[in-house]
């Protein structure tokens, strides 16, 4: 695991990422993005680990890119590679077998909100706030507002996209964007406990489970019902359906990756 720009540890079935950059308040640039690929990449072929959190350190979560660098480079070859590598990265949390949970300690904008919006699920600090404030200084948050769309209502994404205005959490939280908003002291200890409850289900049914959800929102209700029929169908013929069943019945906790016996 690199560990330069981004910070990797883990505690039984459960990886952190925190982005590691605090000087710069956590800015997305093309080094940060690669670790955070590599990163991703490793533990998508983890099955021992069930549930990712992604923090940050420092006072901000994420401010979005680095505009120091883009200032200095604003050519199109520049600025493809950077918004294609970032693309790539939340492309790559939306598709890990793995429940991603942010962890948000202070400000996230533009590509930081878009960061915890791509997520799977947020804890925020109640000080935390979010924007999309690339319009204040005339670039308008389109990548961002990908994220921001598929999470917050569409009047709501238009104005903070088009007037670059903070949620503080508990809107944030109101509007969708978050899931839960504790005090600052208690933030790490919420974000693992949740992270502890997901990761005590059955393994595969929170894979098949993440996937399934996600693909279904694109479609149609018929072909969604369709689609999560065939899902739901796969999903009872694995061997931890059959152990959640008997462990509910016997009135005990379920041992997931517990094999069936064959006569």
């Amino acid at each position: 695991m690199n560990e330069s720009s981004v910070r990797y540890a883990e505690q039984g079935a459960i990886a952190t990422l925190t982005l590691n950059r605090p000087a710069q308040y956590n800015a997305l640039n093309m080094e940060l993005l690669e670790n955070l690929e590599q990163n991703l990449d490793e533990i998508a072929k983890r099955e021992d680990i069930r549930v990712v959190i992604l923090a940050a350190e420092g006072k901000a979560f994420c401010p979005g890119h680095d505009l120091k660098e883009m200032r200095g480079d604003r050519t199109q070859t520049y600025g493809d590679a950077l918004f294609g590598k970032c693309s790539e990265v939340m492309l790559k949390i939306h598709k890990l077998p793995q429940p991603v949970i942010a962890q948000v300690q202070g400000v996230a904008t533009a590509a930081g909100c878009q960061l915890v919006g791509t997520c799977d699920l947020a804890v925020a600090a109640e000080h935390a706030k979010f924007a999309t404030s690339g319009i204040n200084m005339g670039l308008f948050c389109s990548t961002p507002a990908v994220a921001l769309s598929r999470n917050v209502g569409s009047k709501k994404s238009m104005e903070m996209l088009l007037t670059g205005e903070f949620l503080t959490a508990q809107e944030a939280r109101t509007e969708g964007l978050v899931n839960r908003v504790v005090p600052a002291d208690d933030l790490e200890e919420a974000t693992f406990a949740l992270a502890q409850t997901i990761a005590a289900k059955a393994p595969a049914s929170v894979r098949i489970g993440k996937e399934m959800f996600y693909k279904q929102l694109n479609m149609g209700i018929e072909d969604a019902y369709a689609y999560a029929s065939e899902r739901i169908v796969c999903n009872m013929m694995e061997d931890d359906v059959e152990e959640g069943l008997n462990a509910f019945v016997e009135k005990r906790k379920p041992e997931w990756g517990k094999k069936k016996v064959k006569n």
